[in-house]
């Protein structure tokens, strides 16, 4: 992995992050003033993550993304400027995302991830993947692993999205908050009985580990076993959702459309079939109607998971506050997000 470099705090970025500086510290702010992040795919769910984390003051953030603007992306990616259709995608953001925070190095690669070699990856801290298919996830997170980047994916789809992060040994510190009591000394008496506590709280940083999984661990979870078969019960539906909409963009090369709803719902509900099956767990996890709720990306979905999927890439590059480990999955139609950690352990 690319050393990290000694980031110094000039006057100027001080007065920029001031309250970031002093929600998460300086040390912080330095670790992360000090990272480069390579992020892939810049759809709606793509552009949310830009934002959040040009936004956050990261040291470079390279977009990467080889396809073009579509009709589609209007409805949730605000870095593309009206009048785009046609041109690449990384390349229609740079403007807007640069102009968001001029002391962040935004740059523009518009080649096909999957013609990138290993050691690319290894010019960033972190590599956050969205919009890509199951194989291209699977290798890049051995890359990241094998070489020490954290590594993060996500994606939106209609009403739900997911995240997902490989930090291998994360090594992080958590303010924890101590509170001494001092028994004050009374005078005899019936009220001696009635000891007068004073309590004062400080805080202390806690120095703390943790071990993830990766990704292809994760998808690939033996649920005959007696212990999986207990966490079946509260794994969410969502995970299975996942897999599915991978298996579509593999079979198909794309996301589930609107404009081919009916044909899509119909091949949605027999790829349930299969890939369940094959996974040893009953169709019904996904109820008949999942496929009604999970095309195209909606904005306030990509808000909510893009600005989860950057707190967590701030939360690894700065080593400040305990990460998810290591599934995200929100469902718009509850309003309700899931962080669970499915995989080995």
């Amino acid at each position: 992995m690319v050393e990290k470099e000694e980031a110094v705090i000039s006057e100027e970025e001080a007065a920029q992050y001031d309250r970031q500086i002093r929600l998460w510290g300086l040390e912080a702010q330095k670790r992360l003033r000090g990272s480069r992040v390579l992020l892939v795919g810049m759809r709606g769910l793509g552009a949310e993550v830009a934002k959040n984390l040009i936004l956050a003051g990261v040291k470079g953030l390279t977009m990467l993304d080889h396809e073009q603007v579509s009709q589609e992306d209007s409805r949730a990616q605000f870095l593309i400027p009206s009048g785009s259709l046609g041109r690449n995608r990384a390349e229609a953001s740079l403007e807007r995302a640069q102009n968001l925070n001029p002391m962040v190095d935004v740059k523009v690669d518009t080649d096909n991830i999957d013609g990138k070699p290993e050691d690319y990856f290894t010019e960033f801290h972190a590599v956050c993947l969205t919009y890509c298919s199951r194989d291209v996830m699977v290798k890049v997170d051995q890359i990241c692993h094998k070489h020490n980047v954290k590594f993060f994916t996500g994606d939106v789809f209609g009403y739900h999205g997911y995240m997902f992060a490989n930090l291998g040994e994360h090594e992080f510190v958590e303010e924890k908050t101590k509170v001494a009591k001092v028994s004050q000394e009374v005078d005899d008496g019936p009220e001696a009985k009635k000891a007068k506590i004073d309590s004062t709280e400080t805080t202390t940083m806690v120095k703390k580990k943790v071990q993830f999984c990766q990704l292809k661990e994760a998808l690939e979870i033996d649920w005959s076993s007696e212990k999986a078969k207990a966490a079946l019960k509260r794994t969410p539906a969502d995970y299975f959702l996942f897999q599915v909409i991978l298996k579509f963009r593999t079979d198909k090369g794309r996301d589930p459309q609107p404009s081919t709803y009916s044909e899509d719902s119909e091949l949605l509900l027999q790829i349930r079939n299969d890939v369940l099956d094959l996974l040893g767990v009953s169709p019904d996890l996904l109820p008949e109607d999942f496929a009604s709720y999970c095309f195209s990306e909606m904005a306030p979905v990509c808000a909510v998971v893009g600005g989860v999927l950057a707190q967590e890439v701030v939360k690894a590059l700065s080593q400040r506050d305990t990460p998810h480990n290591n599934f995200f999955f929100f469902d718009g139609i509850k309003s309700n997000g899931i962080v669970d950690c499915l995989g080995p352990k």
